[in-house]
């Protein structure tokens, strides 16, 4: 049970920490003449990723599920990813679509192998956080839900970029 406790609330932690992080960018962005597309859907992916982090948390509770470590490591590794993305996007990573015109597009880090590399990295922690409790439903409906989140996402955000090929 602590367990649970401890590794949903380093996750919420970071994510919190991302989220200012990515404010900042984005004022910055935005104040040096950036466009925001899609900002309409952006309300759901904090509404999903944050009922998600709760489901996790109530059903392992709830169910007094054991920790599988090793998929607990596989969401460490995943982690990795994500600071990868990040890091390679510095000051222009945000969680909303923000468009500089005229900017290159980013071809390093992840980028060289997709073009949209956090995005898989989502899914991924989607559905891996929720199975390293044993919650394989959990890890199903968010993992579905946040997919179609994304379709629509990379959608919108494709055509943002195509701009600026």
């Amino acid at each position: 049970m602590i367990a649970i406790l401890v590794v949903v609330g380093l996750v919420a932690l970071q994510r919190i920490v991302e989220l200012a992080y990515a404010a900042r960018n984005t004022r910055a962005l935005l104040a040096s003449g950036a466009i925001e597309v899609g900002a309409s859907h952006y309300p759901l992916f904090v509404l999903l990723h944050g009922s998600w982090l709760v489901c996790v948390t109530v059903v392992a509770l709830m169910t007094h599920a054991q920790t599988n470590w090793w998929l607990i490591g596989v969401f460490a590794l995943l982690q990795c990813g994500r600071v990868w993305v990040i890091a390679t996007l510095g000051p222009y990573w945000t969680t909303r679509i923000i468009s500089m015109p005229g900017a290159s597009l980013v071809r390093e880090g992840p980028y060289r192998f997709l073009r949209h590399p956090n995005y898989a990295v989502v899914i991924a922690e989607i559905a891996v956080l929720p199975l390293a409790f044993g919650e394989i439903g959990v890890a199903i409906v968010f993992t579905l839900l946040d997919a179609l989140l994304l379709s629509h996402r990379i959608r919108i955000e494709s055509a943002a970029l195509d701009t600026r090929r």
